[in-house]
């Protein structure tokens, strides 16, 4: 099994077209590496020792350039493709639990696992004009604009398990308002992601920011996540409160109070 893994792993990265970005990237060192793999595959490397230290180097490398590298070459593949390679992978952790991926109920699991996770993250392939689109709107309206429970489900990052919950977005306009429908696709995009909550919330709240410019941006989530519910600690109960301020609602208490009795109406 961990020939087979470190076979498909070295498969993957040539698959890439990450291989040769590596050699290059660390200025021949790699190289030596490339070496190996070839007198492994004439046959003159043999040991499974020597296979998992070029496994394991490669892995480094391939870790090491992931932000100039692979983001690279992943945005260059076709939604198909990645779906292609997302079910294979799934096919082989299928494999490493000891199950059987050709048993009926397994046959299209890798398929279909690959797709959803595809739209699990499908905020990483859109951005926040697109969603906002020309939804701003030139209005003289000064007091606050509160939007209440909009719902969240995204992945948390550490685990690749759902968090899920609601959350509560405020603004105080200056001078521009935006379609309130935007609020709840803004939430999207950025949940629609590998997450931390505490992240999700601050890129919510900025993302309002940048699109209308606000006197003060206020977001309040409450999530329950599966990490801590499903391993770990088991805790059912359990819920992650954050918050971001941005402005007014960060610099002034009254408007602060404002939003969080507003939000203790809408919890109810």
């Amino acid at each position: 099994m961990e020939a087979f893994a470190s076979d498909n792993l070295l498969a993957l990265i040539d698959l890439a077209g990450l291989k040769d970005r590596l050699f290059a990237r660390r200025g021949g060192r790699m190289g030596s590496i490339g070496e190996k793999r070839v007198r492994e595959d004439e046959g003159g490397v043999g040991s499974e020792k020597e296979k998992r230290s070029v496994t394991e180097t490669a892995c480094s490398d391939l870790t090491d350039s992931v932000g100039d590298g692979a983001g690279v070459v992943m945005k260059a593949l076709s939604r198909a493709e990645r779906e292609r390679r997302i079910t294979d992978a799934i096919q082989t952790v299928l494999e490493c639990l000891e199950e059987d991926p050709s048993r009926e109920g397994l046959r299209k699991t890798p398929s279909r696992y690959a797709k959803a996770l595809m739209d699990f993250t499908d905020g990483y392939r859109t951005n926040l004009r697109e969603v906002v689109g020309d939804a701003e709107f030139e209005e003289s309206h000064s007091e606050i604009v509160f939007l209440s429970n909009v719902e969240v489900h995204s992945l948390c990052e550490h685990h690749m398990v759902p968090f899920h919950g609601k959350c509560h977005i405020a603004y105080i306009p200056n001078g521009k308002v935006i379609g309130l429908s935007k609020l709840a696709r803004i939430t999207e995009l950025f949940s629609r992601r590998l997450q931390i909550q505490e992240r999700l919330t601050r890129e919510i709240a900025e993302a309002v920011q940048e699109a209308i410019d606000p006197l003060g941006v206020a977001v309040f989530m409450e999530a329950s996540h599966m990490c801590m519910v499903m391993r770990g600690v088991k805790k059912t109960s359990a819920k992650t409160v954050t918050m971001s301020m941005i402005g007014c609602f960060k610099n002034e208490d009254h408007r602060r109070s404002e939003f969080m009795n507003l939000v203790k109406g809408a919890s109810k």
